[in-house]
């Protein structure tokens, strides 16, 4: 057992949209990832995410609302959903997913991480 300081894994990487995973347990992984602009449209048929604000904001977005999140927020991001976060600067974000989460979900480009670094 050991614990895990966020702000020292956020230090150990500066590159945008690469989720690293920090943490696993019962199949799920903690992953934290920094982000500035606009990800692509995608969905994930059967599993649901958590997105947690560890430092900045960012908006997620919905076909239908968007919505704001600021430090100390997370979401909940229900399976099938279609969405896009996005941020006008660099956010630094918690993930909660299962294991088989590919970072785009039911979409492949440039941005899809299909190995995930452990730190």
């Amino acid at each position: 057992m050991e614990k895990v300081n966020l702000a020292e894994k956020l230090a150990l990487f500066h590159d945008y949209w690469h989720p690293r995973v920090v943490g696993e347990l019962n199949g799920q992984q903690v992953r934290l990832v920094k982000f500035q602009g606009e990800f692509v449209w995608h969905q994930h048929d059967h599993e649901d995410e958590l997105f947690l604000v560890v430092n900045g904001q960012f908006r997620m977005e919905f076909r239908d609302q968007t919505v704001e999140l600021h430090e100390g927020e997370f979401i909940i991001v229900p399976r099938g959903v279609e969405h896009r976060p996005v941020a006008e600067s660099e956010v630094s974000v918690l993930l909660f997913e299962p294991a088989s989460v590919l970072n785009t979900g039911n979409v492949k480009n440039e941005r899809t991480v299909a190995e995930l670094e452990t730190i």
